[in-house]
């Protein structure tokens, strides 16, 4: 009422108020994740000629089941998807299907992506316990879906490169299930000890993760309360004497120096909290890491120092989250299709296909 007639006159009708878009209803306005989760949904794929797909249940657990219809001359590898989105946003839906459709196709491989529960609704460790129970199913189960139990990878992106770490390194001590061939990490979050590496000060700006996002995510999943971020950020969640058990593998020292070119400063911690280390202790588990290059580097270099050997891949002109993003819309990114070819080679590797 209080705009002029003038710019109401090409085409305006009034409007009622329907229901917020999203679901959850928080202090008058809609919730930041809500909202998140509601913009990131996007259309299903159309139908894809070269790929037979399904949604099922894993023991409760939803999964896209991705299976090339092309005749194959003896069983396929099989590989185990698990979503990014800072364990608080993702789904099966067009973001990720993009990135499962085409690893699939290119690599014919049988691909099963896991819709995991989200926090902040469900906090650490159902993320893991989805994504583990999710996993032992489709290892039971090879056969219905022509999967050579010599050939299974488990993979994911950001928060699910931390759940795929997370079940590798479970299913390490089944000898009940086949032995994973591999696991493929994609800028995963791995490490919640130090956010002041390198890359957290050389990228805490830049899009689509941001510093101040990668502790607020990591708080959400762990018990839902993200009210001590800057207390984390500065480092006061740490008691000195576990910040010395963990500095062999968790340590600026241990980053190549091509990485700490960038306006990279060495940083104090500041005075141990208690009440912010009773938030964040759960970070130590084993089934629980936490986000960026260098936590990728930090994990390379000690699975290196048990003997394991590790191909790494690094994007130079890539970003956090662009793998999703290498086909998007009307958004294209030549290097996060680079990215996919180079996990789709290793895929297919000899030394993945004997």
């Amino acid at each position: 009422d209080n705009i002029p007639e003038q710019f109401k006159v090409r085409g305006v009708k009034p409007l009622v108020p329907t229901d917020c878009i999203a679901e959850v209803y928080e202090t008058g306005i809609c919730s930041q994740i809500t909202f998140g989760r509601y913009m990131r949904r996007g259309r299903r794929l159309a139908e894809d000629p070269k790929l037979f797909i399904q949604d099922l249940q894993f023991k409760k657990v939803p999964v896209r089941v991705y299976q090339p219809k092309a005749p194959s001359d003896g069983r396929r590898r099989g590989i185990i998807f698990f979503h990014g989105g800072g364990w608080v946003f993702g789904s099966l839906g067009k973001i990720f299907a993009g990135v499962c459709r085409y690893i699939s196709r290119e690599s014919e491989s049988v691909v099963v992506s896991v819709e995991y529960r989200l926090a902040p609704e469900h906090k650490y460790p159902a993320a893991y316990e989805d994504c583990l129970h999710a996993t032992v199913h489709f290892m039971k189960n090879l056969e219905h879906y022509g999967v050579d139990p010599a050939r299974i990878i488990v993979s994911g992106d950001s928060a699910g490169g931390n759940l795929a770490a997370a079940v590798s390194q479970t299913l390490a001590s089944r000898p009940d299930l086949p032995k994973l061939r591999a696991q493929i990490l994609i800028y995963p979050g791995l490490q919640a000890l130090d956010f002041n590496l390198p890359s957290y000060q050389q990228n805490r700006g830049v899009p689509l993760l941001f510093r101040e996002r990668a502790a607020f995510f990591a708080l959400q999943y762990l018990n839902g309360d993200a009210s001590h971020v800057e207390e984390v950020l500065e480092g006061s969640h740490i008691p000195a004497d576990i910040r010395l058990k963990y500095r062999k593998w968790v340590s600026p020292d241990n980053i190549p120096e091509q990485f700490k070119v960038r306006g990279y400063k060495p940083h104090v911690p500041h005075e141990f909290k208690a009440e912010v280390f009773e938030k964040a202790k759960e970070s130590l588990s084993p089934t629980c890491y936490n986000v960026l290059r260098d936590d990728g580097l930090l994990y390379k270099k000690r699975l290196e120092d048990n003997g394991v050997p590790v191909t790494w891949y690094h994007l130079e002109d890539g970003f956090h989250g662009i793998i999703s993003l290498h086909d998007y819309g009307g958004f294209s990114f030549p290097a996060g299709k680079r990215g996919l070819d180079s996990i789709v080679n290793f895929i297919k590797e000899k030394n993945l296909c004997d």
